[in-house]
């Protein structure tokens, strides 16, 4: 496979899964400030800080408002994070590889990214715009699954399946984080009703609500941050996700393979923290920091995966051939 077709099936699934989880990231705050009294537009402002792109933002924008932030994050294409800009860009990289994907992966990626151009300006300008944010998550999963059920389970579908598990597992991470800076009214409150409140609309926007309950029953904030971070069955977990980007690794390479040394050693430390975590320990040294380190390793094994794989020209070649190697 060519390292340009390996990049743009890559990144084709991670532009899914970000709009996505762009979409469940707006949801989980629609719903917190839905079910808070006295809620404010000032309660917009964490989306932009954990996203990392407030200075961006601000460019571009007066203040946090409800109206700015969901257009920002929604429909402005260029902010590359966006919906529109993402579903946009995974079109485009299908485009380019449509000799490797099937033709129900395009049809759904066309009919997702029509569906963003024609009604996602008057969706976020709407009272309730939930149900605009739950498309975009069920075209997501529709791709996901198409991808499954029609796609070889070779090459390709080894990357689809490392960018997903990595942009899932980064945006679970943030999601958390929406958690930590919404600020309660009083320190009084926490582990009171409204805590508790905003730990369900947090897993309910994870998907996970059901999962958790069936799991652990009762809303306790340490054991939703354990089920989101710890929990090897859960597929929105970080564990699972790290779990079954190694995988694929393993799939595409086999063990031993030199030129994959340092995405593995990555990839698997990681892995093993996580493997090995204690929600207990974790807490004490701080929930957000914690998921703060998590989100740079991520980054730092997307790195590794562009050295390994994505590099246009010589650089690549040894990882390729091996690559190729592996799957004759």
């Amino acid at each position: 496979m060519l390292s340009r077709v390996a990049n743009s099936i890559y990144w084709m699934s991670r532009y899914i899964e970000r709009a996505e989880n762009i979409a469940r990231f707006i949801d989980v705050n629609l719903q917190l400030t839905l079910d808070r009294t006295g809620a404010t537009d000032e309660q917009w402002l964490p989306l932009i800080s954990v996203t990392g792109d407030a200075e961006d933002f601000f460019k571009r924008n007066q203040q946090a408002s409800r109206q700015d932030v969901m257009r920002f994050l929604t429909l402005d294409k260029s902010y590359p994070n966006s919906i529109a800009a993402c579903v946009a860009a995974a079109r485009e990289n299908a485009r380019t590889i449509r000799e490797t994907i099937t033709s129900e992966m395009w049809q759904q990626i066309n009919a997702l990214n029509i569906m963003v151009q024609q009604v996602a300006d008057d969706a976020i300008r709407a009272d309730r715009p939930q149900g605009f944010y739950t498309a975009i998550k069920a075209g997501s999963l529709l791709f996901a699954a198409t991808t499954d059920a029609t796609m070889s389970h070779a090459t390709g579908w080894n990357f689809c399946r490392l960018g997903r598990m990595l942009e899932r597992a980064d945006k679970t991470s943030r999601i958390l984080d929406v958690k930590y800076f919404l600020l309660l009214p009083s320190p009084a409150e926490v582990g009171g009703a409204t805590d508790i409140v905003q730990w369900a609309a947090l897993l309910r926007s994870a998907g996970a609500l059901e999962m958790y309950r069936q799991k652990h029953g009762p809303i306790v904030p340490k054991h939703v941050a354990g089920f989101l971070i710890l929990d090897p069955d859960f597929p929105r977990s970080l564990t699972y996700c790290l779990l079954r980007a190694e995988q694929a690794i393993t799939n595409l390479i086999g063990p031993g393979t030199p030129a994959t040394d340092v995405l593995r050693r990555r990839l698997g430390r990681l892995r093993s923290e996580l493997l090995f975590g204690d929600i207990d320990e974790i807490m004490a040294a701080g929930l957000h920091e914690y998921l703060d380190s998590v989100q740079l390793k991520l980054n730092d094994i997307d790195k590794a995966m562009n050295d390994c794989f994505f590099q246009f020209g010589p650089a690549a070649e040894p990882y390729m051939a091996a690559l190729q190697g592996n799957q004759q």
